[in-house]
Formats: C-alpha cells, structure tokens, sequence
C-alpha cells in the first residue's frame, strides 16, 4: 500500500467529499488502491479498500491498460449468449499425459522446404521473445532464463500467428470450391476449425496478460507478412503448407511441453496459485479439479498435437480427390481411423494407404 507521505503529486488521485467531516482519498496503484481517511477531530488513519485490483498486464509497456476486455461478452439488449457452432472433444487427463514430443523425418524436397521455413521461422520467434533453450546437460544462463512472464509472451506471439493458416486454406478452399463449382469433400470444415482453436488458445491467454505497444506491433508485422506469404504459398502447394504446419505444429508442442517441465520443477512459482480464466473452463469442458495453470498448458499443448497430426495427415493425402479423413464416416467403424479427438493420436499423421 502506499501511505500519504510517499504520494506523489503525479499520482492519479480521486477526490470524494462525503457528509459529516469526512475526507477519503483513493490512489490507484499497480498492486491495489490505497483509501486514506481524514476527518477534523483526529489525525489521518489508513485502511484497505474492500476490493483490489491486481495488474495482470507481465508483458505490457504502456502506463495503464488501454483495453478494459479483449473480447467483451455481448451487450445486445436481449442476448444472454452466443454460442459457438464447434463443440471442443473432450479430454482426459491421460489421453493428454501421453502427449509426446515428436518429430516426422523429411523425405523428399517439398519436405525439406516446409522443414528449413520453419526452422527459420523458429529462429526468428526465439530472437523476437527472448528464447534459448540449453544444450543436452547444460543450465540455462541468467540472460536467457525463462519466467512467466517471458513465457506468457512467447505462447501470445506464437498463438496470434497460429491461427493464420487455417483461415487461409478454409478460405482458398472455399473459393475454388465455388469457382470449380465441385465439391471440397469436408476439408474446409476442419481447416477453419483450426483457426478457430488457435484463436481460443489466444483469448484465453490474454485472460492472463496483456500484450504492450512493441508486442502489437510485432504481432501486426508477423501476421501481415505471413498470411500474404501463406496465401501465395498455398495457391501454389498446398501440400507442402500442410507439412509446413505440421512442422510448425511440432515446435509448439515442443514449446509447451517445456513451459511443462518448467512449472514442474518449481522455475515458475508465479504460475502455482494461477488458475484457468473462466473462458478456458468453459470451451475446454475442464473438471472442477483440473483448472491450475498446468492442467491449462496441457489442454493447449494438446490441440497443438491434434493440429500437428492433423496437417502431417493432410500433407500425406490427394489434394484434389482424397476426403477429408476427419469428417468421414467409414464402412467399417471397428477400424481405427482419424477422428476429431485424441483418443488415438498419431504423433506424425496418418499415412493415406493407412486410411483409404
């Protein structure tokens, strides 16, 4: 709390006469507000207000928040709700546990290409959040020792750019369905669904910071640049766009799962007490007993792992005649075949002749 003697004359103060002698002054501070109270007949007393605000804003450089609600629920007169048209699968705690760090082996040179892009986009994300990871047997140096906060910039910056690719292969996909006047056999469905999800990812993780001016800009020059390239790269080989995300896919889950470890070995004490804001609770279906930050981190590495088999598994088939293998219904059910949980993930996808 801050007393009177250390106010400063630039501290925002609000100033409330009330009946009686009575005099209160508030000062809003990052940690919480401050109510000092005078009165004529006895010397200034201090008490803590009965509510406090808590700045939630790690990773911000402005003064004061310059958006009250990313994503405000509706104000309509009327409206209770707007509900989404995709319903999350629902997860076990096992079923996420047994997520895994994996990599597909390039094989040909449309491989390599998707491969050598992410790897330099994997750079570039490292320099622009302040990442590197230690050799095999090595500690992290102080210089480059991750915190929450750190942490929270990077899964920030790396899910506003993640939802870019979906929306730009539904959407290519839905013009050449319209300009082909054929059929897209399901693909589209998925590919938006994706998008969709990374952007959950982003608005729950906004729940808990707030990016700053350099951060926006960051995220406005990345997705400029990417969703152009993706969109040019996409007219031209779509497969090699699903294996570049396949790719890119396989480095979040990396990503996530060493935030993971971290947290588990005690490196980010901030986070113990942190829990899921209600929107994760909510689109994830997360059990009343699983709501701490980890349980969360293993929700969102979880879908990164879905996407990465999902874009391993596109990148394998007939872009032009083969089915959407995750909107299918199969003559024999008791088969094992793609689906939209991860009940029976594939780290690295499905090969084609695996599902057709």
């Amino acid at each position: 709390m801050t007393s009177l003697s250390t106010l400063s004359t630039t501290a925002p103060l609000w100033v409330a006469a009330r009946p009686q002698t009575f005099l209160h002054l508030a000062v809003r501070t990052y940690s919480g507000v401050a109510v000092t109270t005078f009165n004529t007949s006895s010397l200034a007393r201090n008490r803590s207000s009965p509510f406090t605000y808590t700045s939630k804003r790690f990773i911000s450089s402005t003064p004061r928040s310059q958006i009250k609600e990313y994503f405000p629920p509706p104000t309509t007169p009327g409206v209770k709700e707007v509900t989404s048209a995709w319903v999350h699968p629902v997860y076990t705690e096992s079923q996420m546990e047994s997520v895994k760090i994996a990599h597909r082996e390039a094989t040909n040179w449309s491989d390599w290409i998707a491969l050598g892009t992410v790897r330099v986009f994997r750079w570039g994300m490292d320099f622009a959040t302040g990442y590197k990871h230690p050799e095999p047997g090595q500690e992290t140096s102080e210089k480059f020792k991750m915190t929450g906060k750190k942490w929270l910039a990077r899964f920030i910056f790396l899910e506003s750019v993640a939802g870019v690719p979906g929306m730009v292969g539904g959407m290519l996909r839905h013009l050449r369905s319209l300009r082909r006047m054929k059929r897209d056999n399901g693909w589209i469905e998925t590919l938006l669904e994706e998008a969709f999800n990374e952007r959950m990812h982003l608005l729950t993780l906004l729940k808990l910071a707030e990016p700053g001016w350099f951060m926006r800009l960051m995220v406005l020059g990345a997705q400029g640049v990417f969703f152009n390239g993706f969109f040019l790269a996409y007219l031209v080989s779509p497969r090699i766009c699903h294996r570049f995300v396949g790719y890119l896919e396989e480095e979040a889950v990396l990503t996530y799962t060493r935030a993971i470890k971290d947290l588990e070995n005690g490196q980010l004490p901030e986070w113990n007490e942190l829990k899921a804001p209600a929107i994760a609770v909510q689109y994830w279906q997360m059990p009343e007993n699983q709501r701490t930050m980890r349980d969360l981190l293993l929700y969102i590495r979880a879908d990164e792992a879905k996407h990465r088999e999902v874009n391993h598994t596109l990148g394998n088939l007939n872009q032009e005649v083969d089915p959407n293998p995750y909107q299918t219904q199969y003559r024999d059910p008791s088969k094992s075949h793609p689906s939209k949980g991860i009940e029976n993930l594939k780290q690295t996808g499905w090969e084609r002749k695996d599902i057709f």
